[in-house]
């Protein structure tokens, strides 16, 4: 039998008030009533809630777009509660089908482990590390052997896992399915078991996932989890979600300058949406600013504030700072203060092949419509001759307002 969750707590202004922050911008919280319940509970008792989150380490690094659940997490964090960074290090080797037409890759052990290293120190710069679990699911995975792994998978029936869209829709298609894949959703679920999650977070694609949680719990003989699930953010396209195989997505680890233009690259519509997701301001001041751009004043006075708090937050507000004056100072057609080098030797050499040769254009070809379009600078003049040679001598070279490169030729 699973534990019965105590329901004689008080519904205070402070468990209002924290169910307000969990639900924030999220997509699902499920069941609403039960978090209250667990909320209440863990004010009378001052027992703080376990909160999971699980990541498997299948890239280096991460985008902003990864942490609109992170962001969720420090909110949590912040209201006292524990929160349980969980590495995937052992359901990394499976893959996760989620939303997979197709089998998963292996990784090395190598892989994962040099990965695993990289998120948690980029996720420390939206979590307090000094109140952050930090934990590894090859803890009890590894041990589970080959007859835990049998018992854990009589928990659940193939036509449960079946309902699955991922797998009905690849069955149904003749696509491939490895036994192996199956287990996935379970030792997710087994993670939650293992450390008796109270809540766990996801994106909307790993609904299934969470849900199996709270199932193995009560197979277990716990009280269930509730899960809360997050949105996906869209990227600076403003359409799709945010991926980089889809080159709409800002890196955490790309320079401050780099950041905060992107941030002011998306359009005012978004702008609002990120708002929510992705700032710590309360959304009693979020509001206010709404209330301000509706009455006239320029939105983009609220993009330059979001640009420099996810700037901040990820390197240091004087970068910050600095980032905003420098897009100044591209906006007013000067010269960042940090720009890539290239030296060049074959002096005189015709612009087109500086463009080519110093990545500004792809081809001698897209060389001569930036240059026919009038988008293409030489000391901050604008070059209108396709024939143009440039002798010996250093020079800054400007494509757009936002390329610039310091180009040597010998």
């Amino acid at each position: 039998m699973n534990q019965e969750l105590v329901t004689n707590f008080p519904i205070s202004d402070r468990v209002k008030t924290a169910l307000a922050v969990s639900l924030r911008g999220c997509e699902e919280l499920i069941p609403q009533d039960e978090w209250v319940k667990k909320l209440a509970r863990s004010e009378a008792t001052g027992v703080p809630l376990r909160i999971k989150l699980g990541l498997d380490p299948t890239a280096p690094d991460i985008h902003i777009g990864h942490t609109v659940v992170l962001n969720k997490m420090r909110q949590l964090q912040d209201l006292g509660h524990t929160v349980i960074f969980l590495i995937g290090d052992f359901t990394t080797m499976i893959g996760d089908p989620s939303g997979r037409n197709s089998i998963r890759p292996t990784l090395s052990r190598e892989q994962i482990e040099a990965n695993a290293k990289t998120y948690y120190k980029q996720a420390s710069l939206v979590l307090d590390p000094a109140r952050t679990e930090v934990r590894y699911n090859s803890e009890w995975s590894d041990p589970l052997g080959a007859r835990g792994m049998i018992q854990l998978a009589a928990k659940y029936n193939v036509a449960r896992m079946m309902e699955r869209n991922d797998f009905h829709d690849r069955f149904k298609a003749g696509t491939p399915i490895s036994v192996h894949e199956f287990l996935y959703p379970l030792l997710q679920g087994y993670d939650s078991v293992a450390l008796r999650s109270d809540l766990e977070l996801g994106g909307t694609d790993q609904k299934f996932n969470l849900l199996m949680g709270r199932h193995l719990q009560v197979e277990y003989g716990q009280e269930p989890q509730c899960i809360l699930t997050m949105p996906l953010l869209e990227g600076l396209d403003g359409v799709e979600k945010m991926s980089k195989s889809k080159n709409n997505y800002i890196g955490i680890s790309e320079s401050a300058n780099s950041m905060f233009a992107k941030v002011l690259s998306i359009s005012d519509v978004l702008m609002w949406r990120w708002y929510t997701l992705l700032s710590f301001k309360s959304e009693a001041e979020i509001t206010a600013l709404k209330v301000e751009v509706g009455a006239g004043r320029n939105p983009k006075d609220a993009k330059v504030a979001l640009a420099k708090e996810i700037t901040a937050r990820f390197h240091a507000s004087a970068a910050a700072d600095a980032a905003e004056q420098d897009f100044i100072n591209r906006s007013k057609g000067g010269v960042p203060d940090e720009i890539p080098e290239v030296l060049l030797s074959g002096a005189p050499l015709g612009i087109g092949a500086v463009l080519k040769s110093a990545g500004l254009a792809p081809s001698g070809s897209e060389a001569t419509r930036l240059i026919e379009g009038g988008g293409v600078r030489v000391n901050s003049s604008v070059v209108s001759d396709k024939a143009l040679k440039l002798a010996a001598g250093s020079y800054v070279v400007q494509v757009g307002k936002r390329k610039f490169v310091r180009v040597t030729l010998t």
